[in-house]
């Protein structure tokens, strides 16, 4: 089967904390490399802090030795032979489920230890999937794989999920059928994101434990979508020679296009042969307002709205809900920013005199120092950023 490189993999996960635990026991830890997504849950034995450290410590080794593409095997065995056993429960203090996917092929595998099955949808409907049953160091563990196709969808959850309701509303649990035929439901509906489904079924888990959560509970969804792209071109160019070429290169990225900056949209409103309009009703006591023009999805004024937008980045740690809906050039870019899977920052090098610290070195922009800035922190919110001069 051929796989679609422009697929992107969605990844979106949630937890509920045991009633009176400030930390979780279970822990997730996602990873993307130019050709691969790599995504693990790991639950501690237990709860709160103990539980913690036991499921970051799993996390970490694995990880770790999957960004230097150890092989699985010796990987497998690195973390079963570190981890302790349990004497009076007779089993290992934390568990896993480690799902790859391989953006050239489409192709995901999946290892599982002593964690519940990963729930695997096609067009809405849970497909049961092939186990490999393999044995080593004396712990069996499971082993499957697959195709993700767009739309496709895999669930990852703790047991946490799976106990919900137990003794409250129902005798042993939620289940994993029930859940799996929650999920179902929920893609009768409009689903666009990982994010609608895990919390629908975190909210509904959150439901059936009366509120009183009984064992920490965590599920992640990866949902393959179209890769939504973003081009933000911020500064005129510092060889004006070469204003058209890169007018042409943003006028012609395929994907959300946003200028920052007067002169850079003055720049590309001249080369296009458009006019900018302003929204006054968009001026702040903080900010200018935003303007528009034909082929361009937002343009804000630079300096002060990026540093604003920065500020909100960071505030929000990557949580969109978080970001204040309002007209506003600062909100409108943050939202555009976070709604990308990818952002490639254009930034001409011509300095405004306006903005430039007498005390920097000429080649150090304030503009720069911003936009390497918002790189990094979204970078940290697993974002793939370029970062192009020109």
């Amino acid at each position: 089967m051929v796989g679609t490189a422009s697929n992107f993999y969605d990844v979106y996960p949630r937890s509920l904390n045991r009633q009176g635990e400030e930390l979780c026991g279970d822990q997730v830890k996602l990873l993307r490399t130019p050709d691969r997504t790599l995504v693990v849950l790991s639950d501690g034995l237990g709860s709160g802090v103990k539980a913690s450290i036991l499921a970051t410590l799993t996390i970490e080794i694995i990880m770790t030795m999957l960004r230097e593409s150890v092989p699985l095997k010796d990987i497998i065995e690195t973390v079963i032979g570190t981890l302790p056993i349990c004497k009076a429960r007779g089993i290992a203090y934390s568990t896993f489920v480690i799902v790859e996917i391989h953006h050239e092929t489409s192709r995901f595998n999946i290892i599982n230890f002593d964690s519940p099955p990963v729930f695997f949808l096609k067009k809405g409907r849970i497909v049961e999937m092939t186990l490999e049953k393999v044995s080593i160091l004396g712990k069996t563990l499971s082993f499957t794989d697959g195709y993700m196709e767009r739309d496709d969808f895999l669930g990852i959850v703790s047991d946490g999920i799976l106990y919900a309701g137990l003794g409250v509303t129902m005798n042993f649990g939620w289940g994993w059928d029930n859940v799996a035929a929650y999920i179902e439901s929920t893609f009768k509906k409009c689903v666009h994101s990982a994010k609608t489904v895990v919390d629908s079924v975190v909210n509904k888990t959150k439901t059936l434990y009366g509120n009183r959560i009984g064992d920490d509970a965590t599920f992640v969804g990866i949902y393959a979508r179209k890769r939504n792209t973003l081009m933000i071109f911020t500064g005129p160019p510092l060889e004006r020679d070469l204003d058209q070429y890169y007018v042409n290169r943003f006028l012609n990225f395929e994907g959300r296009k946003i200028i920052c900056g007067g002169t850079t949209g003055n720049i590309v409103a001249d080369y296009g042969g458009e006019k900018i309009h302003i929204d006054t009703d968009t001026l702040t006591e903080d900010c200018p307002p935003i303007g528009s023009m034909a082929d361009v999805d937002l343009l804000t004024e630079g300096i002060l709205t990026m540093a604003a937008t920065l500020k909100r980045l960071q505030e929000c740690r990557g949580n969109i809900s978080a970001v204040p809906v309002e007209r506003t050039g600062p909100s409108i870019l943050t939202r555009e920013i976070l709604s990308a899977d990818y952002i490639h920052f254009l930034v001409g090098q011509s300095i405004n005199p306006f903005y430039q610290n007498p005390l920097l070195p000429k080649n150090i922009s304030i503009r720069r120092n911003i936009v390497e800035q918002i790189a990094e922190v979204l970078k940290e919110y697993n974002k793939e950023i370029t970062v192009e001069y020109c």
